[in-house]
Protein backbone atom coordinates (compact mmCIF):
# COMPACT_ATOMS: atom_id res chain seq x y z
CA UNK A 1 0.00 0.00 0.00
CA UNK A 2 2.05 2.84 1.10
CA UNK A 3 4.41 1.13 -1.15
CA UNK A 4 2.57 3.23 -3.58
CA UNK A 5 5.49 5.51 -3.22
CA UNK A 6 7.42 3.01 -5.12
CA UNK A 7 5.70 3.90 -8.34
CA UNK A 8 8.34 6.50 -8.93
CA UNK A 9 10.95 6.09 -6.28
CA UNK A 10 12.06 2.78 -7.67
CA UNK A 11 11.48 3.27 -11.33
CA UNK A 12 12.18 6.88 -12.22
CA UNK A 13 15.04 7.58 -14.57
CA UNK A 14 14.78 11.34 -14.86
CA UNK A 15 17.11 14.14 -13.91
CA UNK A 16 18.25 14.25 -10.31
CA UNK A 17 16.98 16.76 -7.81
CA UNK A 18 19.52 19.23 -6.55
CA UNK A 19 20.64 19.36 -2.94
CA UNK A 20 20.01 22.34 -0.76
CA UNK A 21 22.66 22.96 1.83
CA UNK A 22 21.85 24.69 5.07
CA UNK A 23 23.63 26.06 8.08
CA UNK A 24 24.01 23.23 10.55
CA UNK A 25 21.63 24.66 13.08
CA UNK A 26 20.47 21.09 13.58
CA UNK A 27 23.83 19.96 14.89
CA UNK A 28 22.56 19.57 18.41
CA UNK A 29 19.13 18.39 17.46
CA UNK A 30 18.76 14.78 18.51
CA UNK A 31 15.82 12.60 17.99
CA UNK A 32 14.60 10.47 20.86
CA UNK A 33 12.80 7.34 19.97
CA UNK A 34 12.16 4.05 21.64
CA UNK A 35 13.83 0.99 20.22
CA UNK A 36 11.38 -1.82 20.26
CA UNK A 37 12.07 -5.50 20.11
CA UNK A 38 10.52 -7.68 17.49
CA UNK A 39 7.24 -9.14 18.66
CA UNK A 40 6.50 -12.81 18.18
CA UNK A 41 3.84 -12.84 15.52
CA UNK A 42 2.43 -15.66 13.48
CA UNK A 43 2.79 -15.80 9.72
CA UNK A 44 -0.45 -14.97 7.92
CA UNK A 45 -2.20 -17.88 6.29
CA UNK A 46 -3.03 -15.75 3.29
CA UNK A 47 0.09 -16.00 1.10
CA UNK A 48 -1.66 -16.78 -2.16
CA UNK A 49 0.06 -14.17 -4.29
CA UNK A 50 3.52 -15.30 -3.33
CA UNK A 51 2.67 -18.96 -3.76
CA UNK A 52 1.01 -18.46 -7.12
CA UNK A 53 3.70 -16.10 -8.35
CA UNK A 54 6.38 -18.66 -7.67
CA UNK A 55 4.53 -21.38 -9.54
CA UNK A 56 6.00 -19.87 -12.70
CA UNK A 57 9.39 -21.25 -11.76
CA UNK A 58 8.27 -24.30 -9.78
CA UNK A 59 9.00 -26.69 -12.62
CA UNK A 60 12.69 -25.82 -12.59
CA UNK A 61 14.88 -28.78 -11.55
CA UNK A 62 16.94 -26.39 -9.44
CA UNK A 63 13.95 -25.30 -7.40
CA UNK A 64 13.16 -26.89 -4.08
CA UNK A 65 9.93 -26.57 -2.16
CA UNK A 66 9.89 -24.72 1.11
CA UNK A 67 7.38 -26.06 3.59
CA UNK A 68 4.20 -24.05 3.08
CA UNK A 69 5.53 -22.20 0.03
CA UNK A 70 5.47 -24.49 -3.03
CA UNK A 71 7.75 -23.44 -5.87
CA UNK A 72 9.89 -21.12 -3.78
CA UNK A 73 13.55 -21.37 -4.70
CA UNK A 74 14.37 -22.31 -1.25
CA UNK A 75 16.83 -22.94 1.44
CA UNK A 76 19.97 -22.76 -0.61
CA UNK A 77 22.83 -24.53 1.02
CA UNK A 78 26.48 -23.58 0.83
CA UNK A 79 29.45 -25.91 1.01
CA UNK A 80 29.10 -26.20 4.78
CA UNK A 81 25.52 -27.45 4.33
CA UNK A 82 24.21 -24.64 6.53
CA UNK A 83 20.67 -23.69 5.45
CA UNK A 84 20.11 -20.15 4.20
CA UNK A 85 16.70 -18.51 4.33
CA UNK A 86 14.94 -17.79 1.06
CA UNK A 87 14.56 -14.16 0.01
CA UNK A 88 10.85 -14.21 0.80
CA UNK A 89 11.50 -15.46 4.32
CA UNK A 90 14.24 -12.90 4.97
CA UNK A 91 12.02 -10.07 3.78
CA UNK A 92 9.14 -11.34 5.86
CA UNK A 93 11.28 -11.05 8.97
CA UNK A 94 11.67 -7.35 8.21
CA UNK A 95 7.90 -7.06 7.81
CA UNK A 96 7.41 -8.61 11.26
CA UNK A 97 9.83 -6.15 12.82
CA UNK A 98 8.11 -3.12 11.27
CA UNK A 99 4.66 -4.32 12.34
CA UNK A 100 5.89 -4.96 15.88
CA UNK A 101 7.36 -1.48 16.07
CA UNK A 102 4.11 0.18 15.00
CA UNK A 103 2.08 -1.95 17.42
CA UNK A 104 4.37 -1.01 20.30
CA UNK A 105 4.16 2.70 19.44
CA UNK A 106 0.36 2.47 19.34
CA UNK A 107 0.30 0.89 22.80
CA UNK A 108 2.59 3.59 24.16
CA UNK A 109 0.39 6.34 22.82
CA UNK A 110 2.21 7.30 19.61
CA UNK A 111 5.60 8.57 18.56
CA UNK A 112 7.90 11.03 20.21
CA UNK A 113 6.92 14.60 20.92
CA UNK A 114 7.57 17.07 18.11
CA UNK A 115 10.15 19.17 19.92
CA UNK A 116 11.85 21.63 17.58
CA UNK A 117 14.64 23.92 18.79
CA UNK A 118 13.87 27.65 18.63
CA UNK A 119 14.71 29.23 15.30
CA UNK A 120 14.45 26.04 13.26
CA UNK A 121 10.68 25.87 12.70
CA UNK A 122 10.77 28.08 9.60
CA UNK A 123 13.72 26.12 8.21
CA UNK A 124 11.74 22.92 8.68
CA UNK A 125 8.68 24.38 7.01
CA UNK A 126 10.81 25.46 4.05
CA UNK A 127 12.38 21.98 3.91
CA UNK A 128 9.01 20.26 3.73
CA UNK A 129 7.74 22.73 1.14
CA UNK A 130 10.75 22.01 -1.05
CA UNK A 131 10.07 18.27 -0.74
CA UNK A 132 6.51 18.96 -1.87
CA UNK A 133 7.78 20.88 -4.88
CA UNK A 134 10.02 17.98 -5.91
CA UNK A 135 7.17 15.50 -5.50
CA UNK A 136 4.83 17.72 -7.54
CA UNK A 137 7.41 17.99 -10.32
CA UNK A 138 8.29 14.32 -10.68
CA UNK A 139 5.18 12.50 -9.40
CA UNK A 140 2.26 14.76 -10.31
CA UNK A 141 -0.54 12.22 -9.97
CA UNK A 142 0.70 10.94 -6.63
CA UNK A 143 1.26 14.48 -5.39
CA UNK A 144 -2.37 15.39 -6.08
CA UNK A 145 -3.45 12.38 -4.07
CA UNK A 146 -1.37 13.41 -1.08
CA UNK A 147 -3.26 16.70 -0.86
CA UNK A 148 -6.16 14.81 0.75
CA UNK A 149 -3.94 13.64 3.60
CA UNK A 150 -3.52 15.53 6.85
CA UNK A 151 -0.78 18.21 6.59
CA UNK A 152 1.54 16.29 8.92
CA UNK A 153 1.23 13.01 7.01
CA UNK A 154 1.39 14.73 3.65
CA UNK A 155 4.66 16.45 4.45
CA UNK A 156 6.16 13.28 5.87
CA UNK A 157 5.31 11.31 2.73
CA UNK A 158 6.92 14.04 0.62
CA UNK A 159 10.10 13.75 2.70
CA UNK A 160 10.23 9.97 2.27
CA UNK A 161 9.58 10.27 -1.46
CA UNK A 162 12.43 12.75 -1.92
CA UNK A 163 14.91 10.58 -0.02
CA UNK A 164 13.95 7.55 -2.13
CA UNK A 165 14.31 9.55 -5.31
CA UNK A 166 17.71 10.89 -4.35
CA UNK A 167 18.85 7.38 -3.46
CA UNK A 168 17.62 5.98 -6.77
CA UNK A 169 19.36 8.77 -8.68
CA UNK A 170 22.71 7.72 -7.22
CA UNK A 171 22.82 4.69 -9.53
CA UNK A 172 20.22 5.66 -12.14
CA UNK A 173 20.80 9.38 -12.59
CA UNK A 174 23.07 11.51 -14.77
CA UNK A 175 26.04 11.06 -12.41
CA UNK A 176 25.58 7.33 -11.91
CA UNK A 177 28.77 6.46 -13.80
CA UNK A 178 30.75 8.11 -11.02
CA UNK A 179 29.05 6.29 -8.16
CA UNK A 180 31.16 3.71 -6.32
CA UNK A 181 30.42 1.36 -3.41
CA UNK A 182 32.27 3.82 -1.16
CA UNK A 183 29.90 6.58 -2.23
CA UNK A 184 26.96 4.41 -1.19
CA UNK A 185 28.70 3.70 2.12
CA UNK A 186 28.91 7.46 2.70
CA UNK A 187 25.24 7.82 1.78
CA UNK A 188 24.38 5.18 4.39
CA UNK A 189 26.48 6.97 7.01
CA UNK A 190 24.56 10.12 6.15
CA UNK A 191 21.32 8.17 6.64
CA UNK A 192 22.47 7.08 10.11
CA UNK A 193 23.24 10.72 10.95
CA UNK A 194 19.86 12.04 9.91
CA UNK A 195 18.12 9.29 11.93
CA UNK A 196 20.18 10.53 14.89
CA UNK A 197 19.05 14.09 14.33
CA UNK A 198 22.04 15.37 12.32
CA UNK A 199 20.79 16.20 8.80
CA UNK A 200 23.29 17.39 6.19
CA UNK A 201 20.97 19.65 4.22
CA UNK A 202 17.44 20.94 3.91
CA UNK A 203 15.97 17.80 2.35
CA UNK A 204 17.65 15.60 4.97
CA UNK A 205 16.19 17.84 7.67
CA UNK A 206 12.64 17.09 6.53
CA UNK A 207 13.20 13.34 6.75
CA UNK A 208 15.03 13.66 10.06
CA UNK A 209 12.01 15.43 11.50
CA UNK A 210 9.65 12.85 9.98
CA UNK A 211 11.37 9.84 11.54
CA UNK A 212 11.32 11.64 14.89
CA UNK A 213 7.53 11.99 14.73
CA UNK A 214 6.49 8.65 13.24
CA UNK A 215 7.49 5.05 14.14
CA UNK A 216 9.60 4.72 11.01
CA UNK A 217 12.45 2.22 11.30
CA UNK A 218 15.81 2.69 9.61
CA UNK A 219 16.08 -0.87 8.24
CA UNK A 220 14.01 -0.38 5.05
CA UNK A 221 16.13 2.69 4.24
CA UNK A 222 19.32 0.68 4.69
CA UNK A 223 17.84 -2.07 2.54
CA UNK A 224 17.08 0.36 -0.28
CA UNK A 225 20.73 1.43 -0.29
CA UNK A 226 21.65 -2.27 -0.44
CA UNK A 227 19.53 -2.47 -3.58
CA UNK A 228 21.64 0.28 -5.09
CA UNK A 229 24.78 -1.70 -4.23
CA UNK A 230 23.24 -4.70 -5.94
CA UNK A 231 22.77 -2.63 -9.10
CA UNK A 232 26.48 -1.80 -9.10
CA UNK A 233 27.64 -5.40 -8.91
CA UNK A 234 24.88 -7.49 -10.49
CA UNK A 235 23.29 -7.46 -13.93
CA UNK A 236 21.69 -10.94 -14.02
CA UNK A 237 19.28 -12.82 -11.73
CA UNK A 238 19.38 -16.58 -11.92
CA UNK A 239 15.86 -17.18 -10.54
CA UNK A 240 12.84 -15.42 -9.11
CA UNK A 241 14.09 -15.78 -5.56
CA UNK A 242 17.03 -13.51 -6.41
CA UNK A 243 14.82 -11.11 -8.35
CA UNK A 244 12.29 -10.96 -5.52
CA UNK A 245 15.01 -9.83 -3.11
CA UNK A 246 16.10 -7.12 -5.54
CA UNK A 247 12.49 -5.94 -5.95
CA UNK A 248 12.15 -5.76 -2.19
CA UNK A 249 15.34 -3.74 -1.81
CA UNK A 250 14.54 -1.11 -4.42
CA UNK A 251 10.74 -0.96 -4.17
CA UNK A 252 9.12 -3.06 -1.45
CA UNK A 253 11.06 -1.06 1.13
CA UNK A 254 9.05 2.04 0.28
CA UNK A 255 5.87 0.45 1.56
CA UNK A 256 7.50 -0.40 4.87
CA UNK A 257 8.78 3.17 5.16
CA UNK A 258 5.41 4.74 4.55
CA UNK A 259 2.80 2.56 6.30
CA UNK A 260 3.53 4.19 9.69
CA UNK A 261 2.95 7.60 8.13
CA UNK A 262 -0.14 6.82 6.09
CA UNK A 263 -1.76 5.05 9.00
CA UNK A 264 -4.21 2.17 9.30
CA UNK A 265 -7.97 2.79 9.41
CA UNK A 266 -9.34 2.68 12.97
CA UNK A 267 -12.12 0.35 11.82
CA UNK A 268 -9.73 -2.06 10.10
CA UNK A 269 -9.90 -5.66 11.29
CA UNK A 270 -6.67 -6.63 9.53
CA UNK A 271 -3.49 -7.19 11.50
CA UNK A 272 -0.70 -4.63 11.26
CA UNK A 273 1.47 -7.42 9.91
CA UNK A 274 -1.07 -8.04 7.15
CA UNK A 275 -1.19 -4.40 6.07
CA UNK A 276 2.60 -4.33 5.86
CA UNK A 277 2.54 -7.51 3.76
CA UNK A 278 0.09 -5.90 1.35
CA UNK A 279 2.31 -2.80 1.14
CA UNK A 280 5.23 -5.04 0.32
CA UNK A 281 3.17 -6.79 -2.40
CA UNK A 282 2.44 -3.45 -4.05
CA UNK A 283 6.12 -2.58 -4.08
CA UNK A 284 7.02 -5.94 -5.65
CA UNK A 285 4.23 -5.57 -8.23
CA UNK A 286 5.32 -2.07 -9.20
CA UNK A 287 8.96 -3.04 -9.60
CA UNK A 288 8.10 -6.13 -11.64
CA UNK A 289 6.08 -3.81 -13.87
CA UNK A 290 9.03 -1.44 -14.19
CA UNK A 291 11.22 -4.36 -15.20
CA UNK A 292 8.79 -5.64 -17.84
CA UNK A 293 8.29 -2.14 -19.24
CA UNK A 294 12.04 -1.43 -19.48
CA UNK A 295 13.39 -4.70 -20.92
CA UNK A 296 14.76 -3.04 -24.05
CA UNK A 297 16.15 -0.01 -22.24
CA UNK A 298 17.89 -2.19 -19.64
CA UNK A 299 19.28 -4.51 -22.31
CA UNK A 300 20.95 -1.56 -24.01
CA UNK A 301 22.73 -0.97 -20.72
CA UNK A 302 23.80 -4.60 -20.54
CA UNK A 303 21.27 -5.49 -17.85
CA UNK A 304 18.65 -8.23 -17.80
CA UNK A 305 16.28 -8.17 -14.83
CA UNK A 306 14.51 -11.40 -15.74
CA UNK A 307 14.88 -14.83 -14.10
CA UNK A 308 17.52 -16.69 -16.09
CA UNK A 309 16.06 -20.11 -15.30
CA UNK A 310 12.64 -19.10 -16.58
CA UNK A 311 14.13 -17.68 -19.77
CA UNK A 312 15.88 -21.01 -20.33
CA UNK A 313 12.68 -22.96 -19.68
CA UNK A 314 10.99 -20.86 -22.38
CA UNK A 315 13.79 -21.57 -24.85
CA UNK A 316 15.18 -18.04 -24.57
CA UNK A 317 18.63 -16.69 -23.79
CA UNK A 318 20.42 -13.39 -23.25
CA UNK A 319 21.08 -13.25 -26.98
CA UNK A 320 17.33 -13.23 -27.64
CA UNK A 321 16.94 -10.26 -25.31
CA UNK A 322 19.77 -8.33 -26.93
CA UNK A 323 18.47 -9.06 -30.45
CA UNK A 324 15.13 -7.56 -29.45
CA UNK A 325 12.91 -9.73 -31.62
CA UNK A 326 9.35 -10.45 -30.56
CA UNK A 327 8.73 -14.15 -31.16
CA UNK A 328 6.06 -16.60 -30.05
CA UNK A 329 8.44 -17.82 -27.35
CA UNK A 330 8.88 -14.28 -26.10
CA UNK A 331 5.14 -13.64 -26.07
CA UNK A 332 4.55 -16.81 -24.10
CA UNK A 333 7.29 -15.87 -21.63
CA UNK A 334 5.92 -12.34 -21.19
CA UNK A 335 2.39 -13.59 -20.58
CA UNK A 336 3.66 -15.57 -17.58
CA UNK A 337 5.67 -12.62 -16.25
CA UNK A 338 2.66 -10.30 -16.53
CA UNK A 339 0.46 -12.91 -14.85
CA UNK A 340 2.82 -12.98 -11.88
CA UNK A 341 2.93 -9.20 -11.58
CA UNK A 342 -0.87 -9.06 -11.60
CA UNK A 343 -1.02 -11.60 -8.79
CA UNK A 344 1.04 -9.29 -6.63
CA UNK A 345 -1.27 -6.40 -7.55
CA UNK A 346 -4.27 -8.54 -6.56
CA UNK A 347 -2.69 -9.21 -3.19
CA UNK A 348 -1.89 -5.53 -2.72
CA UNK A 349 -5.46 -4.44 -3.49
CA UNK A 350 -6.76 -6.32 -0.47
CA UNK A 351 -4.81 -4.02 1.82
CA UNK A 352 -5.53 -0.59 0.35
CA UNK A 353 -8.90 -0.38 2.07
CA UNK A 354 -7.20 -1.04 5.41
CA UNK A 355 -5.30 2.25 5.22
CA UNK A 356 -6.51 5.43 6.86
CA UNK A 357 -9.23 6.93 4.66
CA UNK A 358 -7.26 10.11 3.90
CA UNK A 359 -4.28 8.10 2.67
CA UNK A 360 -6.00 5.78 0.23
CA UNK A 361 -6.36 8.01 -2.83
CA UNK A 362 -2.68 8.28 -3.87
CA UNK A 363 -2.22 4.57 -3.25
CA UNK A 364 -5.20 3.60 -5.39
CA UNK A 365 -4.08 6.00 -8.13
CA UNK A 366 -0.62 4.45 -8.17
CA UNK A 367 -1.92 0.89 -8.20
CA UNK A 368 -4.41 1.48 -11.01
CA UNK A 369 -1.90 3.36 -13.18
CA UNK A 370 0.78 0.74 -12.81
CA UNK A 371 -1.63 -2.07 -13.65
CA UNK A 372 -2.44 -0.17 -16.86
CA UNK A 373 1.23 -0.30 -17.86
CA UNK A 374 0.88 -4.08 -18.02
CA UNK A 375 -2.17 -3.60 -20.27
CA UNK A 376 -0.08 -1.31 -22.49
CA UNK A 377 2.64 -3.97 -22.85
CA UNK A 378 -0.02 -6.41 -24.07
CA UNK A 379 -1.42 -3.76 -26.43
CA UNK A 380 2.08 -3.38 -27.90
CA UNK A 381 2.05 -7.12 -28.70
CA UNK A 382 4.68 -7.67 -25.99
CA UNK A 383 7.23 -5.52 -27.81
CA UNK A 384 9.03 -4.02 -24.84
CA UNK A 385 12.27 -3.92 -26.83
CA UNK A 386 11.49 -0.97 -29.10
CA UNK A 387 8.20 0.35 -27.68
CA UNK A 388 7.79 1.90 -24.24
CA UNK A 389 4.50 1.03 -22.57
CA UNK A 390 2.98 4.04 -20.86
CA UNK A 391 -0.31 5.52 -19.69
CA UNK A 392 -1.29 8.68 -21.56
CA UNK A 393 -2.18 11.95 -19.84
CA UNK A 394 -5.89 11.68 -20.59
CA UNK A 395 -6.04 8.17 -19.19
CA UNK A 396 -4.12 9.31 -16.11
CA UNK A 397 -6.62 12.10 -15.50
CA UNK A 398 -9.52 9.70 -15.91
CA UNK A 399 -7.91 7.42 -13.35
CA UNK A 400 -8.02 10.05 -10.60
CA UNK A 401 -11.83 10.05 -10.05
CA UNK A 402 -11.86 6.24 -10.20
CA UNK A 403 -9.15 6.07 -7.56
CA UNK A 404 -10.92 8.68 -5.46
CA UNK A 405 -14.18 6.71 -5.53
CA UNK A 406 -12.40 3.56 -4.39
CA UNK A 407 -10.68 5.55 -1.66
CA UNK A 408 -13.83 6.96 -0.08
CA UNK A 409 -16.01 3.86 -0.50
CA UNK A 410 -14.50 1.26 1.77
CA UNK A 411 -16.02 -2.15 1.08
CA UNK A 412 -16.45 -4.47 4.05
CA UNK A 413 -13.23 -6.53 4.32
CA UNK A 414 -13.60 -10.18 3.28
CA UNK A 415 -13.86 -12.38 6.33
CA UNK A 416 -10.84 -14.43 5.32
CA UNK A 417 -8.71 -11.34 4.76
CA UNK A 418 -9.62 -9.78 8.10
CA UNK A 419 -9.05 -13.00 9.94
CA UNK A 420 -5.83 -14.12 8.33
CA UNK A 421 -4.06 -11.07 6.90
Amino acid sequence: MPAALVWVAAGSKESSCSEFHMVSSFAGWRRTKKVVSEAKMRRPKLRLAMKAALEVSSSSPASESVSGFPGLTSLVTDDSAEPVMSSEQMVYDVVLKQAAMVNREAKDGGGSLDLVPPGTLQVLNDAYERCGEVCAEYAKTFYLGTLLMTPERRRAIWAIYVWCRRTDELVDGPNSSHITPKALDRWEERLEDLFNGHPYDMLDAALSNTVAKFPVDIQPFRDMIEGMRMDLRKSRYKNFDELYLYCYYVAGTVGLMSVPVMGIAPESQATTEGVYSAALALGIANQLTNILRDVGEDARRGRIYLPQDELAQSGLSDEDIFSGKVTDKWRSFMKEQIRRARMFFDEAEKGVAELDKASRWPVWASLILYRQILDAIEANDYDNFTKRAYVGKVKKLLTLPVAYTRAIVRPPPPTKFAATL
